[in-house]
């Protein structure tokens, strides 16, 4: 039977998953594929670390060119992260006619244009299932099951670190800052944990989605992208009392000719399917013209779920190779790269929460409503809740206001001027709602 070599660069907590797979299914793989994928180089710094996984050693080292440049490897796959040396790595490969298999999601978001130009140029393959979603067939989806319909919109929980922190704060009324420091002693944040909780890897998944809906490249600069750091447990629990939960969600949406992708926490309603999906698990819900609603959930990372998705890549690359053509070379169209508007924050249409820390006196809520009914910001609910007792002896109390769909400028025109209408304590807390 005909092989097909592959060379691995990164052999951390995926690279060992998937180097275990490919010994373990060797022979399922071949019988599926009609050719027998081997691996045959594995690069890292660390070669001497144990990673649970029997390789022979003379597979190991540390020079990843040399896995590059071996003529007995047609596919390279790239799991070391980041936008350094993986680009001049992953570069090199498809220069040197190599097809890539990666995970690296910030690669692709951060200059997906020359990486796929290059694979394009040279006719040879990038796949990247793993990049969104871990285990999730995502990207699959976009690329193959959802090719025949308009993508009207992408509604997905991609982040397991904050999803895990935002349903230990619901359900176990703790505080930001506590199940930040658990989910780092489990392993489930890392030590700096900013790309997370700030919402940058989110968003770096929502430019890939973004890309393969839309045929072009979404610049990062054109995002809007909130975390979830400053969320308060006052809000997640006077969510919960209006029937809500709140998730950091990535938006993907087509309106009147114009692409919104944004990322931010957002109230989504107890009843919606995305508001079921607990602690580190992702889903995404894309809504297609002839397709509806469909629903992928899975495990969003972690090593056999991630290394499956790598895998299953691995897999048609060496189909495609055996029928020698290439199947994907290109993230987007370039014809279309400039013809589509993305829509500014400030004409972005949502409704919200608003929570005012308000000084408890009469007249202080009709202030607040007059000034949102100025700027055209129509009022859904509003409510006075209890001081919480840290606050209650100053005087001050929480007014929570639910809105009907408003634009961004128009939202952030009123709360500036009630921030200086003098009645304030701190800070409105303003969050999106589905």
């Amino acid at each position: 039977m005909k092989q097909i070599g592959v060379g691995l660069i990164g052999f951390g907590t995926v690279g060992a998953g998937v180097a275990d797979g490919l010994q373990r299914n060797r022979k399922v793989m071949a019988q599926r594929l009609g050719v027998e994928v081997v691996l045959m180089r594995i690069a890292d710094v660390d070669i001497t670390t144990d990673r649970g996984v029997a390789i022979d050693p003379a597979l190991l080292t540390t020079d990843a060119m040399a896995v590059i440049s071996d003529p007995g490897i047609q596919i390279v796959v790239e799991l070391i992260g980041g936008t350094g040396v993986a680009k001049t790595l992953v570069l090199a490969a498809l220069n040197a006619g190599k097809s890539v298999v990666t995970a690296n999601k910030k690669l692709l978001a951060e200059c997906g244009e020359e990486i796929f130009g290059a694979a394009e140029k040279n006719g040879v393959d990038i796949y990247f299932g793993a990049s969104v979603g871990g285990g999730i067939p995502i990207i699959r989806v976009l690329r193959e099951g959802l090719a025949g319909n308009e993508i009207q919109s992408i509604h997905g929980i991609l982040n397991g670190t904050c999803n895990y922190i935002l349903t230990r704060m619901e359900h176990e009324g703790l505080p930001f800052a506590k199940v930040l420091k658990e989910a780092q002693k489990a392993g489930y944040a890392e030590a700096d944990p900013g790309l997370d909780i700030d919402g940058l890897d989110t968003a770096h998944k929502a430019i890939i989605l973004a890309s393969l809906a839309y045929g072009f490249h979404v610049p990062l600069a054109q995002v809007l992208v909130e975390g979830i750091r400053n969320l308060s447990g006052m809000d997640v629990k006077f969510a919960a009392e209006f029937g809500y939960r709140i998730k950091l969600l990535a938006v993907v949406k087509r309106d009147a000719g114009e692409v919104e992708v944004r990322v931010h926490p957002t109230l989504v309603p107890l009843a919606h399917m995305l508001a079921s999906v607990n602690h580190v698990f992702n889903a995404a819900m894309v809504h297609g013209d002839l397709s509806g609603d469909t629903l992928y959930y899975g495990r969003g990372a972690g090593r056999e779920p991630t290394a499956s998705t790598v895998i299953g890549d691995i897999g048609d690359i060496a189909r495609n190779l055996m029928a020698g053509r290439s199947r994907y070379r290109r993230g987007v169209n370039t014809a279309n790269q400039g013809q589509v508007r993305m829509r500014p924050a400030a004409e972005i249409v949502s409704r919200y929460y608003v929570r005012l820390m308000v000084l408890d006196k009469a007249g202080s809520l009709g202030t607040m409503t007059t000034i949102l009914g100025r700027h055209g910001v129509s009022i859904l609910a509003a409510t006075q809740k209890e001081s919480p007792a840290e606050l209650a002896d100053a005087g001050y109390v929480p007014v929570v206001i639910l809105t009907h769909p408003a634009k961004g400028a128009e939202m952030d025109a009123a709360l500036r001027e009630i921030r200086a209408a003098g009645v304030l304590n701190e800070e409105p807390v303003k969050l999106r709602m589905i």
